[in-house]
């Protein structure tokens, strides 16, 4: 018994040891696992920044041969102006020839002063023709208003002289009034004298 206690103890202490190196074993297993996760995430992002990264360049690129494309276009049509153009350099050169002129720049120079000088001049006439445009309202207010002054005045001198009419024509009703009181006053008093001599008579 003592003996089979013995194995038994040791298969135990053989067992403990076991089972202390398995859950050994199982840490280290779940720290690897756990790292294996961890690098799987890491990887798994870097794939995602990585694809990311590579849309944004591939948009960058699509943009880059849009831009280019663009530009190519531009560049035919600049080619073509410039060929459409050209007839005029040609005649510039001429008339630098037969001009005071010596470079092409000099002309150009000379034709935008001149531009510069119509279009301050256009601006200065069409302020000039603004301010008498202004001018001419305000006259126009002015002669209004002075019109409608001598209207006035005229209608008052109508009144006036409708009083003034009136005035006379009752100065000359009163004087023949006044004529024809004085008339009456003297045609009474010729009476009265004529009636107090015989009242005087008779009293005597």
């Amino acid at each position: 018994f003592r003996e089979r206690m013995k194995v038994i103890t040791c298969r135990w202490r053989e067992l403990h040891a076991k089972q202390a190196q398995l859950k050994t074993h199982i840490e280290e297993c779940g720290r690897t696992l756990k790292e294996k996760d961890e690098m799987r995430m890491q990887a798994l992002k870097r794939a995602i920044r990585e694809r990311e990264s590579k849309m944004q360049k591939q948009s960058e690129l699509l943009r880059a041969k849009e831009q280019l494309e663009a530009l190519r276009n531009k560049h035919q049509k600049l080619c073509k102006r410039v060929q459409k153009y050209s007839v005029f350099n040609k005649y510039l050169e001429d008339v630098v020839k037969v001009s005071k002129f010596e470079m092409v720049r000099e002309v150009i120079a000379r034709h935008k002063t001149l531009v510069r000088t119509r279009k301050d001049l256009l601006q200065s006439h069409q302020r000039q023709k603004e301010m008498s445009e202004q001018a001419k309202v305000l006259l126009d207010q002015y002669m209004e208003e002075k019109a409608a002054e001598i209207l006035q005045y005229e209608n008052e001198l109508v009144q006036l002289q409708l009083r003034f009419d009136q005035a006379q024509r009752d100065v000359l009703y009163w004087e023949t009034r006044w004529a024809d009181l004085q008339n009456t006053t003297a045609k009474k008093s010729q009476e009265l004298g004529t009636i107090k001599l015989p009242i005087l008579n008779l009293f005597q």
